[in-house]
C-alpha cells in the first residue's frame, strides 16, 4: 500500500483497477473513519477486557483486569507498564474474570496479584498474538467495515 492504513495500520495491500483495498481488513485506501470512528453520529463502541501489569518496587507484578468500550482513550488514563492481553467482551466477562481470579484479588478492587492461574489465561489470550494494540485494532476496524 502506499500508505499504512488508517483503520488497522498495515500495510499490506492489495492494488485493484480500482484502487488499494488493505489485505488485513479490507479498508479501501483514501477512505477515513468518519471522526476516529464516528459513523452516523454514533461513536464506534468495541468492548475489550483488558490485562494490565505493573511491577512492584519489591519485585514481583500485580495485574488489573478491566474493561472499556474506548481502550486508547483508558489506557492513557492508567498508569501500567505495560498492557499483556486483551480479549472481547464487556462488564460481564469482567465480572466472570474477577470471579475467575478471585483468590489472589487484592480486597473488591480490580488487582490481582501474580499466580500461576493468571499467568496461563494471559498466555492462553496471548498465544500467536505479538502486541495487543495490532489486535485491537484489527478487531475496531472490522467493527468498522461491518458498520458500513
Amino acid at each position: 500500500m502506499p500508505a499504512p492504513c488508517v483503520a488497522c495500520g498495515s500495510r499490506l495491500g492489495v492494488r485493484y483497477p480500482s484502487g488499494w483495498l488493505c489485505a488485513v481488513c479490507e479498508w479501501r485506501h483514501g477512505e477515513f473513519p468518519d471522526d476516529l470512528g464516528e459513523r452516523g453520529g454514533r461513536p464506534l463502541r468495541l468492548d475489550v477486557v483488558y490485562y494490565l501489569r505493573v511491577a512492584e518496587a519489591g519485585g514481583g507484578d500485580r495485574f488489573k483486569i478491566g474493561t472499556s468500550g474506548n481502550l486508547g482513550q483508558r489506557m492513557q488514563q492508567l498508569w501500567h507498564d505495560e498492557l499483556v492481553a486483551i480479549e472481547r467482551g464487556d462488564r460481564h466477562r469482567e465480572r466472570a474474570r474477577h470471579a475467575q481470579f478471585a483468590a489472589t484479588r487484592f480486597g473488591t478492587t480490580e488487582w490481582f496479584a501474580r499466580s500461576d492461574e493468571l499467568d496461563a489465561h494471559v498466555a492462553a489470550l496471548s498465544a500467536g498474538v505479538d502486541d495487543p494494540w495490532l489486535l485491537h485494532a484489527r478487531w475496531r476496524s472490522e467493527a468498522l467495515a461491518l458498520r458500513g
